[in-house]
C-alpha cells in the first residue's frame, strides 16, 4: 500500500507541475517555454499513474482524486506560500479517510 501511495503522490506532483506551468504562462505571463515543462510533466503524470497496481482505471482515478486534493494543498503551502484554513484541514482529513476506505476496501486488487 505504501508503494501505491508513493505512485499516486508522484503522479500528483507531475500533474500539478504541468498544470501550474500552464497557469504561469496564461495567468502570470511567464515565457512560453514553461509550456514545454507543462507538456512533459503531464505526459509523465499519465504514464506514472498507469503504474498503480489496481485492476480498474476508474478506481485508480477515484483514489488519485483524493491524493490530488491533498497534494494540491501541499503545493499551495510549499510552492505558493499560502496558509491553510480550518476548512482546508478538515476537508483534507475527510478526503484522506475516503481514499483509505476505497484503497483498503479493494486491497485484494493489490499484490
Amino acid at each position: 500500500m505504501i508503494k501505491e501511495f508513493f505512485i499516486f503522490f508522484l503522479a500528483a506532483f507531475f500533474e500539478i507541475l504541468g498544470c501550474y506551468s500552464f497557469w504561469m504562462v496564461f495567468k502570470e505571463q511567464k515565457p512560453t517555454l514553461y509550456l514545454s515543462i507543462g507538456v512533459l510533466s503531464l505526459i509523465s503524470f499519465a504514464y506514472i499513474l498507469t503504474k498503480v497496481n489496481l485492476e480498474f482505471a476508474g478506481r485508480a482515478y477515484v483514489i488519485y482524486g483524493g491524493v490530488y486534493i491533498i497534494s494540491s494543498l501541499a503545493w499551495l503551502y510549499f510552492v505558493e506560500k499560502q496558509s491553510f484554513n480550518k476548512w482546508d484541514i478538515i476537508g483534507t482529513f475527510i478526503v484522506f479517510a475516503g481514499v483509505c476506505v476505497i484503497l483498503l476496501g479493494n486491497e485484494k486488487s493489490l499484490p
